[in-house]
C-alpha cells in the first residue's frame, strides 16, 4: 500500500452515519476500508497518516467553476484545492473556450474577461486547442517540462459544451432563428464535443449570444446530448422577474429533449422573489414525482456575480463586442440601453430595473481602473459628481467590458431552502478574476460544513458531504468517484468538524480556509498540514475516451 489514513472519521458521501475506519491507498485508488473493531489485521502502508480527530470524506466536486483559465497558468490553484476540491465542472454559462475557430476565441476571450481574464493582450495561456478535445488535452500536459510533480493540473476537470460560443461559431452574434444548414452545424459541434469527452452542455440564457436561442432550437442541442448520455446545464432567462416561469421553461425543454437537467446556480433572487424558494422546490418537486431527471447546485451566499456587461439588454450586443461598444459610444443608443436598464428592466438584469446601489464593482481588466474595486457604482458615481450611468459607460468602455461586478440581490431565506433539498449540489461559480472576487471562488465548502453544518445545524455532516460528492458524481456518471468505498478513486479530503471554516471574506476574499489539513487527489497529497505540495495530479475527466487533438 502507498499510504493509509488511520483511524478516520469516514463520512462516505452516502448520506449514513459516519464510522471509524483505516483506509488504505494504492495505484490511485482505494484498496481497503477496514472498520474499526472488524476481523483480521489492519493494513498497513509505506506512509501511515494518523487520522483520528477528523473526517474522511470523497473529495469535493464543484459542480460550478469558472476555472477554466485559471487551471492552466495557476499551477497551486488553492483556491479550490485547499477547499479539497478535487473535481471541477468548467466550460459553464454557455462561454467558453472550445470549440472554436480564430474568430469565434478572439471574441469569446473578449466576452468572458471579466471571468477568466485572458482578454486581449493577455498572453498566459497559450490558447493552442480549437476544439474540446485539443482543450482537455491541453489540460491533461498543463505543465509539463514545468519541474513539477506531474505535468497536468492541480485538481480533476470536467467539461460543457458551451451553447453560447456553438452559436457563435455557427451563425455569429446575430438574433435570429438559424438556418438548417447553420443548426445542423451546431448538431455536430456539440456532437464532437461529446465524443471528444464532454459530460453535457450548458446555456447562459441572459448573456449573448447563446440567449437569442429558442426553445426549439435548445431542445435540438439537447437531444443530441441525450444521445451521448449527458445531461443540459441551463443558466436560465431570468432569476428575477419571471425565475419561476423560466425554472417551468426548462423543465418543459428538457422533458420535451429526453435529456436530464441540471439547473445552474438555482436560486431565485431580487424583490420580486423574496421568500418564493417554496415555490421553485414545489415545481421541482411536481417535475420529480412524474419521472423527471433533475438535480440543481448552489453557493452559499446571497450576492451573486458576473460581469457589468452582462446588465446590458441583448439587443444592445448584437454583433458582438465590437459592435455594442460603437453603440455605447451613440448618444441616442446608449440612452435606449439606458431606458432599458434603469426603467423597463432589462432581459441581462433579469427583467428588473436595475439598482446602482446593488452593483458592486469586483475587478478591472485594466489596472488603471482599480480604484474603482470595493465600490458601487453609485457609490464611485457620488465621488465623481456624476450619473451613476455616466459611471457604468465609463467603466465599460475604457475597460473594454472587462469589469466584474457583484450584485447584492439574493436572500439568505432562499438560500437555505434550496441547500436542503434532495437533489441540491455544492457548486461555487467561483469567478477568480478581479481585485476583489466573490468570496465563494476560495470558501463555498468550508463555508458549507463550517457555517450550515456546525453552527446553524441546517444540514448534518453526512447529508452535506453527500451534497458535495455523491450526488454530483451521480450526475456526471461517474462509476467510480463520490464515495469512499474499495476500487473507487482516491480523491478525498481530511477535515476536521470542530474548525472547519472558511477564511474568504467580501473584504478578504482570497483567504484560505482552516481545518483542512489535506487533499488527497489520486491518491497522492496534494495538500499536506495545510500546505499545497507540488503535486499536479488532476487531469481532466472525460464521458467517453478521446485519442488526439
Amino acid at each position: 500500500m502507498d499510504l493509509v489514513l488511520r483511524d478516520a472519521r469516514v463520512t462516505d458521501g452516502t448520506g449514513g452515519p459516519s464510522y471509524r475506519a483505516d483506509v488504505a491507498v494504492s495505484g490511485g485508488r482505494i484498496a481497503a476500508v477496514h472498520r474499526a473493531g472488524a476481523d483480521g489485521p489492519r493494513p498497513d502502508a509505506r506512509r501511515v497518516l494518523d487520522a483520528s480527530g477528523l473526517a474522511l470524506a470523497p473529495g469535493f466536486i464543484d459542480m460550478h467553476a469558472h476555472s477554466d483559465l485559471a487551471l492552466l497558468r495557476d499551477p497551486d490553484h488553492s483556491a479550490k484545492a485547499a477547499q479539497g476540491v478535487t473535481l471541477e465542472v468548467l466550460g459553464q454559462d454557455g462561454l467558453s473556450y472550445a470549440p472554436v475557430d480564430d474568430r469565434t476565441l478572439a471574441e469569446v476571450r473578449t466576452q468572458i474577461t471579466g471571468w477568466n481574464g485572458g482578454g486581449p493582450g493577455d498572453d498566459r495561456v497559450a490558447f493552442d486547442w480549437r476544439t474540446v478535445g485539443g482543450y482537455l488535452d491541453r489540460l491533461d500536459s498543463a505543465f509539463a517540462g514545468a519541474g513539477y510533480d506531474g505535468e497536468g493540473i492541480a485538481v480533476n476537470a470536467a467539461y460543457l459544451v458551451p451553447q453560447g460560443t456553438v452559436r457563435m461559431h455557427a451563425m455569429g452574434w446575430e438574433d435570429r432563428t438559424p438556418t438548417p444548414a447553420e443548426l445542423d452545424h451546431m448538431r455536430r459541434l456539440v456532437a464532437e464535443g461529446l465524443a471528444q469527452g464532454a459530460v453535457g452542455l450548458s446555456s447562459g440564457l441572459t448573456y449573448t449570444p447563446g440567449m437569442y436561442a429558442s426553445d426549439a432550437e435548445l431542445t435540438e442541442l439537447c437531444r443530441v446530448v441525450a444521445s451521448y448520455g449527458g445531461y443540459y446545464c441551463p443558466h436560465h432567462r431570468s432569476y428575477g422577474a419571471g425565475a419561476l416561469e423560466a425554472y417551468e421553461e426548462m423543465v418543459a425543454l428538457s422533458r420535451e429533449a429526453g435529456c436530464p437537467l441540471h439547473l445552474a446556480h438555482a436560486t431565485m433572487n431580487f424583490g420580486v422573489n423574496e421568500g418564493r424558494a417554496g415555490d421553485l422546490l414545489a415545481l421541482l418537486d411536481g417535475a420529480l414525482a412524474a419521472g423527471a431527471d433533475i438535480s440543481l447546485d448552489s453557493y452559499p451566499y446571497t450576492p451573486g456575480a458576473t460581469t457589468l456587461v452582462a446588465m446590458l439588454p441583448s439587443w444592445a450586443a448584437e454583433g458582438g463586442p465590437e459592435a455594442l461598444l460603437a453603440r455605447l459610444a451613440d448618444p441616442a443608443t446608449a440612452a435606449r440601453i439606458r431606458a432599458d436598464l434603469e426603467v423597463t428592466g432589462s432581459d441581462g438584469c433579469h427583467g428588473v430595473p436595475i439598482d446602482w446601489e446593488t452593483i458592486e464593482i469586483s475587478g478591472t481588466a485594466d489596472p488603471e481602473l482599480t480604484p474603482y474595486v470595493g465600490r458601487t457604482v453609485a457609490a464611485s458615481a457620488a465621488v465623481r459628481g456624476e450619473e451613476p450611468w455616466t459611471t457604468a459607460v465609463r467603466l465599460l468602455t475604457e475597460d473594454r467590458l472587462g469589469t466584474s461586478i457583484l450584485q447584492h440581490v439574493g436572500h439568505e431565506e432562499n438560500v437555505r431552502a434550496i441547500m436542503r433539498h434532495r437533489v441540491h449540489t455544492g457548486g461555487s461559480d467561483g469567478i477568480l478574476q478581479g481585485a476583489k472576487p466573490h468570496p465563494r471562488a476560495y470558501g463555498t465548502f468550508p463555508h458549507y460544513l463550517g457555517h450550515y453544518v456546525r453552527e446553524l445545524g441546517l444540514l448534518s455532516l453526512e447529508e452535506c458531504v453527500a451534497h458535495l460528492t455523491s450526488r454530483p458524481a451521480a450526475r456526471l456518471r461517474l462509476p467510480d468517484r463520490g464515495l469512499v468505498r474499495e476500487g473507487y478513486r482516491a480523491d478525498l479530503v481530511l477535515f476536521d468538524p470542530e474548525t472547519v471554516a472558511s477564511g474568504a471574506t467580501f473584504d478578504a476574499p482570497r483567504t484560505l480556509p482552516t481545518g483542512i489539513p489535506y487533499v488527497l487527489v489520486d491518491g497522492r497529497l496534494a495538500v499536506e498540514d495545510g500546505r499545497r505540495t507540488q503535486v499536479l495530479a488532476g487531469r481532466s475527466v472525460r464521458r467517453t475516451p478521446y485519442r488526439g487533438r
